[in-house]
């Protein structure tokens, strides 16, 4: 397993749980696509962060997110990470999308520094 990108995933995590949003762009390329919810892609940093704006918004500024087991294939400059991704809101019980998810990331590493890609906490079920 990449350390380096499992303590970047968890620092990112904290700048989500924080609303640190300027400082979670560091985390992804310029290209990078958020999965925002199925059917919905935020591309490029502008577009993610506004993203998470708004989820933040949606999930009352309570949103943690959290890492459970996780599993990385590395090929060269590119890793692709299936995770167990769980999120914590006040107000999870009425949320119409899953808190315990099958994420997958893709990360490049660009200039020495390994970067978010791809972020797509739906995982495979993007395909039901």
């Amino acid at each position: 397993m990449n350390l380096e990108i499992k303590a970047l995933i968890a620092q990112a995590d904290r700048a989500i749980k924080e609303e640190r949003f300027d400082d979670l762009m560091e985390f992804y390329t310029d290209d990078a696509v958020l999965i925002v919810k199925p059917g919905l892609e935020a591309k490029g940093k502008q577009a993610i962060k506004n993203a998470f704006i708004k989820i933040a918004e949606y999930f009352k500024n309570s949103v943690v997110p959290t890492q459970g087991n996780m599993v990385m294939i590395e090929a060269g400059d590119t890793v692709l990470v299936l995770s167990q991704t769980l999120l914590d809101a006040e107000n999870k019980e009425s949320s119409d999308y899953s808190m315990d998810r099958r994420a997958t990331y893709v990360f490049r590493n660009i200039n020495g520094k390994w970067l978010c890609a791809i972020d797509n906490s739906y995982g495979t079920s993007l395909l039901d």
